[in-house]
């Protein structure tokens, strides 16, 4: 979506929510334990004090020293995002939730002009927000006021202060054992009840899912050095063997994955999308398919739903909104499924990339207002991704892992509201890392390409707009690079033209930025600055020897062909006039206002016919998929990919 300014006390629509009464009846289990809690103002700035912490609150609570920081690995990665909150209102290592900052005033489809299901032989789709009575809050959006009622530490120590985030962890953790009936054992094998139930899942799969990634990170060891510089060390424990039959007394509900479409290894749900007809003749929110007999899925789209996990889901129930195949929730990782991967969802505000993709919600907000994703929701959303991409044969590149934000207008007129979510918060080089096909240097400099790779905590480009439209957003880790017209920070942005305006650090302006794993050819060098072929410019960003921004690689690239001055580009692969059939009406093959003039270079996706998935009836006996003659190459254009007639260039391998 297009993230925006939010108010963190408000659910989608602008509704106030009540605040839930804090659980108190734990800490009377815990009373014994407790003694004086940790001092204050433990700000974890020396080295070694984050190891220290776990060390110990493990000590203080009785957890042992390994659960919890495998637990907190699996929350936070062991980072303390400077005591900002996550997606879903978390804080610090061990991710403690507050739910008034969980929510947003803000709903994805609903917001800006994009028509969701990009097909422009139907009226455009825009949908209204239908705001969800009150409810009241989750008990795993509100685990920070527990840990306080727990431990005595006030709740504004538990976000900012990493050694009391941690003592809080423990004492939750504690708590769940004691509940489950269980000694406080200092055998990690023990511990699995504690672990689900800390998960915050309310279903058995979900919290075995989590709990099963907890002992995973256990048994194999990490050790990383933190976003505060903190080092911190697990070692591997491959021994440890948990005892699974916990889980039957959490007291959790079963969870049917009945027709669902995921991998082993993770939980999964069937909530589906209506497909219902409504009002004059009109239906939602979706279109049945035959994928991919009838025609192949090439892309998976990685969204955030800029709303909390309850309101989404009432939302994706509504045949008058809009549709995407699954969701992912932060705290968990649990995974929704709405629609059938042969079916079509709108989602992407492409009709092309929508009856070729699959799409993947993930709870989260862009921009509200220090954005960062739990661990626990990325490991979920990579395996849902492995597994998709080896059922239908989809390279795990930037090219076919779109995020939205890399989806192009279909059209000129839809360029501008084209939406902007996962955002420069995403951590695209971690989730290739758990996708098992990490970003890396795969040629010299004479390769002729370059693989866009920041280093995600150190690269912190600024920001505006996350809470105040013009102002600086958080501090923070960014897996994009900003793009200038020379090689100098104080040379103007490089200018989108199908946007039609002033490039500006906006967290939503898209003009002057790439991201990582994004491939583009070479175009300069001079010093520590690289230039490369960007929406028909050469655009430099900073790319220093010490810490770079980018990779050198290898591969194939278009060209305009011999004899031409440019080249038009496009926003969908559509076939030509002559492919339709009778009854099928033909559609624009429309160019965007973009161009590549010759001598510029732009790395190679997929060579593709043309094809137009027809499907404006509720009845499935008329859709048709028309495939033509014409041949496409998907090029890494801007930002967002885009589509060149291969007529009208030639492929070359890339070379300086």
């Amino acid at each position: 979506m297009r993230g925006s300014v939010t108010d963190p006390t408000s659910a989608p629509g602008g509704r106030r929510t009540r605040r839930a009464a804090g659980a108190v009846a734990a800490a009377a289990l815990l009373l014994p334990l407790l003694g004086a809690a940790p001092s204050q103002g433990a700000t974890g700035t020396t080295a070694g004090s984050l190891q220290r912490a776990f060390a110990s609150a493990s000590a203080e609570y009785h957890v042992p020293q390994s659960v919890l920081l495998a637990v907190s690995y699996l929350q936070s990665r062991w980072d303390t995002h400077a005591g900002a909150p996550s997606v879903t209102g978390g804080y610090g290592p061990m991710h403690l939730t507050d739910a008034h900052t969980a929510l947003t005033s803000v709903a994805h489809h609903s917001d800006g002009t994009e028509d969701a299901r990009g097909d422009s032989a139907r009226p455009a789709l825009l949908p209204e927000t239908k705001v969800p009575g009150e409810t009241a809050l989750p008990a795993r959006l509100e685990t920070l006021p527990k840990a306080a009622d727990l431990t005595g530490i006030p709740a504004e120590e538990l976000r900012t202060d990493a050694a009391a985030n941690v003592a809080g962890g423990a004492a939750l953790l504690a708590a769940a054992q004691q509940d489950l009936g269980e000694p406080l054992s200092a055998d990690p094998a023990d511990w699995y009840g504690a672990v689900a139930r800390f998960s915050g899942a309310e279903d058995t799969a979900t919290a075995a899912a989590y709990a099963n990634d907890v002992y995973d990170v256990l048994r194999s060891g990490e050790e990383r050095v933190t976003d505060q510089g903190q080092p911190v060390t697990l070692a591997a424990q491959p021994d440890v063997s948990a005892d699974t039959a916990q889980l039957s007394r959490t007291g959790l509900r079963t969870l049917s994955a009945d027709g669902t479409e995921c991998p082993k290894g993770v939980s999964c749900e069937w909530i589906p999308a209506p497909y219902e007809e409504f009002g004059d003749g009109d239906y939602g929110n979706h279109d049945l398919g035959d994928r991919p007999a009838a025609q192949s899925i090439k892309f998976i789209v990685i969204h955030d739903t800029e709303g909390a996990w309850d309101g989404v889901m009432n939302l994706i129930n509504d045949p008058t909104y809009v549709s995407w195949n699954y969701t992912i929730r932060s705290t968990d990782g649990l995974i929704a499924q709405h629609v059938k991967a042969k079916d079509v969802a709108w989602h992407a505000g492409n009709w092309y990339v929508n009856a070729k993709s699959v799409g993947i919600e993930h709870e989260g907000f862009l921009t509200s207002p220090d954005a960062w994703y739990t661990e626990a929701m990325y490991r979920a959303s990579t395996r849902l991704v492995k597994y998709l991409a080896a059922k239908y044969d989809i390279p795990l590149d930037r090219q076919h892992i779109l995020g939205h934000d890399n989806v192009p207008g279909p059209t000129t007129s839809t360029i501008a509201g084209m939406h902007t979510d996962p955002g420069p918060y995403w951590d695209w080089r971690h989730y290739f890392e758990l996708l098992d096909h990490p970003f890396e240097k795969t040629a010299n400099k004479k390769g002729g390409l370059v693989t866009i790779l920041p280093d995600y905590a150190a690269n912190q480009p600024v920001y505006t707009g996350c809470t105040t439209s013009g102002q600086p957003c958080a501090t923070h880790g960014s897996s994009e690079v900003r793009l200038y017209s020379d090689h100098d920070e104080n040379s103007a942005l490089i200018k989108d033209i199908g946007l039609g305006t002033t490039p500006t650090t906006d967290v939503n302006d898209l003009a002057s930025r790439v991201s990582t794993g994004q491939q583009f050819a070479v175009a300069d060098r001079w010093g520590d600055w690289t230039a490369i072929w960007f929406l028909g410019q050469k655009a430099w960003f900073l790319n220093p020897k010490k810490q770079p921004t980018a990779v050198n690689a290898s591969g194939l690239v278009i060209t305009p062909k011999d004899g031409v001055t440019s080249i038009p580009v496009f926003g969908r692969a559509y076939p030509e006039k002559e492919a339709y059939p009778t009854g099928v009406p033909a559609q624009a093959v429309s160019p965007l206002p973009y161009t590549i003039p010759a001598g510029q270079e732009y790395a190679v996706g997929d060579k593709v016919p043309g094809e137009y998935y027809y499907a404006v009836t509720y009845t499935a006996d008329s859709h048709k998929v028309v495939i033509g003659e014409d041949l496409y190459y998907e090029i890494q254009y801007g930002h967002r990919v885009a589509w060149v007639r291969a007529a009208d260039v030639k492929a070359v391998p890339s070379q300086a």
